[in-house]
């Protein structure tokens, strides 16, 4: 049995192997770790996509790692509240937005080790939303120079989903 899943989830207009997974998901299996990057593109409501991830057949492993993009970050982090998991990375995650089809208010992480990345420029995602969400658990949140893809940011993400790997693994 592998040691340790990380399960990735894509924004809303983006796919499940874009860059910025990809480049995550090699410092994932440079760990050991087994990687899921579950399609969602033929969802565009953020509770299908939980249901979605709440439902997938995972492969047998010890310790989960959930992680998510813009959209994707609502999915992994409703998801952590079930699931559980020893970690949870998000970037630029869609929070606190008041619409339908984001039927969790007020989410929380229920992973063990949480990391937060968000751009000071994001031009979709308040930055206020993800520091009220950070605020509320004490979660560490990283605030870059950069907008929501968080395009110029990939070294930073790498270093920070590395370290939380660490924790991850140091139980």
């Amino acid at each position: 049995m592998n040691r340790t899943l990380v399960v990735f989830s894509h924004g809303k207009e983006s796919g499940p192997w874009v860059s910025k997974i990809r480049a995550l998901a090699e410092v994932a299996r440079a760990r050991g770790a087994v990687v899921e990057s579950p399609d969602y593109q033929d969802l565009d409501n953020a509770d299908a996509r939980v249901a979605r991830l709440l439902y997938l057949p995972l492969p047998p492993h010890e310790k989960l790692v959930l992680v998510g993009s813009s959209m994707g970050g609502y999915v992994a982090t409703v998801a952590s509240m079930h699931l559980k998991p020893a970690g949870l990375f998000l970037m630029a995650p869609a929070l606190y937005l008041a619409r339908p089809e984001y039927a969790v208010e007020a989410p929380a992480s229920g992973a063990t080790h949480t990391s937060i990345v968000m751009g000071w420029n994001d031009e979709l995602i308040p930055v206020a939303n993800v520091l009220r969400f950070g605020e509320t658990q004490r979660l560490p949140l990283l605030l870059v120079d950069d907008g929501h893809r968080l395009s110029e940011s990939q070294p930073v993400l790498n270093e920070r989903f590395a370290r939380l790997l660490d924790l991850v693994d140091a139980g």
